[in-house]
C-alpha cells in the first residue's frame, strides 16, 4: 500500500513520541501507522541523525526493538528495511524495554548511535508507536517534529549498499546489570551472589515486555518468583490493560501477593518504563506512596535532594518529604518529560535534585542518566527491601509518617468547543478569580499548571487541582481531603462554578 498523497505525517506526533493505530477493526479508528509508514520513519530517523552527529548513514549503528504487540513484528521488519536502505547497520533485539533501548547507547561493546523502540505503552491493543533515542536520551518534541517533516518530504537516497541487520541479545546484557547492581549494593555478608534469597517476589509484566524481570533478574539472585504472573508476552492483553495506574491491573498483582503470600508484587507496564509494587500485605506502592518509598530511599543517599514530581501529588506528601526526610518537593507539570527535564534544569543551575518522578510511575533518577526505567526503579526498592530485611525490619517502615488522604478523586470534565485549549485556559482564569473570593480557599502558590487551591475549612480539609490535558480536550480536576465526606463537599462547591462555564459538559460530577 503506498503512502496517500495527503497522508497527515503530524497528526502521527504524540509529544515526544509517535503513535498511531496500526490494526484495523476499532470502530472510527483508521489505521495511519502502516509498515510502509515505518519504514519512512526508519529512513527518516537516520537522516535526522546523521545531521546531527555529522556522520554519514552509512557509518551509523542503530539499534531497534518492539514490545508484544501483534503489529510489532511487521512494523519492526519494516523500520529495519528503512535503515538499511539509507546504507546504516541495524542491530535487531528482538523482544525488548523502552529504556534498555536507550541503553544500548552507552553500553560498552554495543555504542549504537541510535535507536529506535516500537511500543505504544499501556495504549490499546491496535496502537503503536516509535520511541527515538541517541545516546543523549529521548528526543524532544521538536526533534520528533524534525523527523515527520523529513518523512513528510520522502526525499530519500537509496545508499550503494544496502546495511546488514545483526540480531543481538542485549537484554540479557541489560537485566545482568541489574543483577550485577543489586549484589553490590546489598553486600549480603553471608550470601553475596544471591542476597534476595529467601524472598518471594512476585511480577505481573502483562503480558508485556517485562517478563524478562523475573527470569534474568530475580532467579540469578535467589528470589523465588513464585506466583509470578502474565509473563508470556501476547499482544491482545487478556487478561489486564498493562498499566500500573489500572484499577483491575493492580488488584490483580495486589491478589496474588496475598494468595502466595509473597514479599513483595512488582507490575510493569508494557515497554517497562513505568512501574509499580505492592507489599506484603497486598497494599499498593503506587503514586504517593511509591513516591514517598523512592524519596526516602533517594534522600538516605543525596540528602536535601530536590524531588520533583507532577502536579497532583499529595499535601502529605510534601510535609513527608520536607519535614520527616529533610528534602525539597518541586511540583511541576505533568508529563514524564516535563518533569524529567525540570530535575535536569535544577541541576544545571546548581541545585541537587536525584530523582523525577511521576504519579504515572514513570521514575527517572539522576544516578542512571535520568531515564525513566521501571526495572531500575524496583531494583532500588528491592536493594532496600533486601538490606530492611537484613536488619530486621519493613521496607514500608520507611514511609510510616506519611499522611495519606482519607478521600481522593479525579473527575474529567469535557471541553465541547474545538478551540478547547483556549477556552479551557478561560475556564482556569476564572477559577482563579472565584477562588480568591472564596474565605477559606487559598490559591497555591508556586504552581506551574492550571490552578491548585488549598481548601482550610475544618468540613474540607484537602486542596484541588484544575489543569487543562495535554492532549485532549478535557480539564482533570484532581480533589483530595483529609475528612470523610469532604471530597464530595469540595466538589458540590466546584461545580456551582463550573455551571457558569457553558462550554463544558458536566457529566463527570
Amino acid at each position: 500500500m503506498a503512502i496517500e498523497q495527503n497522508f497527515n505525517w503530524n497528526k502521527l506526533q504524540n509529544g515526544s513520541d509517535i503513535r498511531g493505530v496500526a490494526l484495523e477493526g476499532v470502530k472510527d479508528e483508521r489505521v495511519n501507522l502502516t509498515p510502509e509508514v515505518a519504514k519512512i520513519l526508519g529512513r527518516a530517523f537516520v537522516m535526522w541523525l546523521s545531521g546531527k552527529l555529522n556522520k554519514p548513514g552509512a557509518k551509523l549503528i542503530l539499534a531497534v526493538g518492539r514490545d508484544s504487540r501483534l503489529s510489532g513484528s511487521a512494523l519492526m521488519e519494516a523500520t529495519l528495511d528503512g535503515i538499511t536502505d539509507a546504507g546504516s547497520q541495524a542491530q535487531d533485539f528482538g523482544m525488548a524495554s523502552t529504556p534498555a533501548m536507550f541503553m544500548s547507547t552507552i553500553t560498552a561493546g554495543f555504542e549504537c548511535d541510535g535507536a529506535i523502540m516500537l511500543t505504544a505503552s499501556h495504549l490499546p491493543f491496535n496502537r503503536n508507536g516509535l520511541k527515538f533515542f541517541t545516546a543523549r536520551g529521548g528526543l524532544e518534541k521538536q526533534d520528533i517534529s524534525d523527523i515527520l517533516q523529513l518523512a513528510a518530504s520522502n526525499n530519500f537516497e537509496v545508499a550503494a549498499v544496502k546495511g546488514a541487520i545483526f540480531q543481538r541479545d542485549f537484554m540479557s546484557v541489560y537485566a545482568n546489570q541489574f543483577v550485577e547492581q543489586i549484589r553490590s549494593s546489598v553486600n549480603h555478608p553471608t550470601n553475596f551472589d544471591r542476597p534476595l534469597t529467601g524472598l518471594k517476589i512476585i511480577v505481573d509484566a502483562g503480558n508485556g515486555a517485562g517478563g524478562f524481570y523475573a527470569d534474568r533478574v530475580l532467579a540469578p539472585l535467589g528470589a523465588d518468583t513464585t506466583g509470578s504472573q502474565f509473563l508470556e508476552p501476547d499482544g491482545t492483553f487478556p487478561n489486564h490493560v498493562p498499566n500500573p495506574e489500572d484499577p483491575t491491573a493492580m488488584a490483580a498483582i495486589c491478589q496474588a501477593v496475598i494468595a502466595h503470600q509473597a514479599d513483595f508484587g512488582i507490575i510493569f507496564d508494557t515497554d517497562v518504563d513505568r512501574s509499580a509494587a505492592v507489599d506484603s500485605s497486598g497494599k499498593e506502592l503506587n503514586r504517593n506512596r511509591l513516591i514517598g518509598l523512592i524519596s526516602a530511599i533517594v534522600l538516605q543517599e543525596y540528602p536535601h535532594s530536590t524531588i520533583v514530581t507532577d502536579s497532583i501529588t499529595s499535601d502529605g506528601l510534601t510535609q513527608f518529604i520536607e519535614q520527616d526526610l529533610g528534602g525539597v518537593h518541586h511540583r511541576f507539570k505533568r508529563g514524564y518529560k516535563n518533569v524529567i527535564n525540570e530535575s535536569i534544569r535544577l541541576n544545571n543551575e546548581g541545585k541537587s535534585s536525584w530523582v523525577a518522578i511521576e504519579t504515572s510511575g514513570h521514575a527517572a533518577m539522576k544516578e542512571n542518566h535520568f531515564l525513566d526505567d521501571g526495572a531500575y526503579l524496583v531494583s532500588k526498592l528491592l536493594i532496600e527491601l533486601a538490606k530492611s530485611r537484613l536488619a530486621g525490619k519493613l521496607l514500608t517502615d520507611l514511609i510510616a509518617n506519611l499522611q495519606e488522604p482519607a478521600e481522593s478523586q479525579e473527575l474529567r470534565i469535557k471541553i465541547a468547543t474545538a478551540d478547547f485549549q483556549a477556552y479551557g485556559n478561560e475556564v482556569i482564569d476564572r477559577m482563579q478569580t472565584f477562588a480568591a473570593s472564596q474565605t477559606d480557599w487559598k490559591i497555591v502558590p508556586n504552581n506551574y499548571e492550571g490552578v491548585r487551591v488549598s481548601c482550610t475549612s475544618e468540613s474540607e480539609s484537602g486542596w484541588f487541582l484544575l489543569r487543562l490535558s495535554l492532549h485532549d480536550p478535557v480539564i482533570p480536576v484532581n480533589i483530595e481531603s483529609n475528612v470523610a465526606g469532604g471530597v464530595d463537599r469540595i466538589k458540590q462547591r466546584l461545580l456551582s462554578f463550573l455551571k457558569t462555564q457553558q462550554l463544558l459538559d458536566l457529566g463527570a460530577f
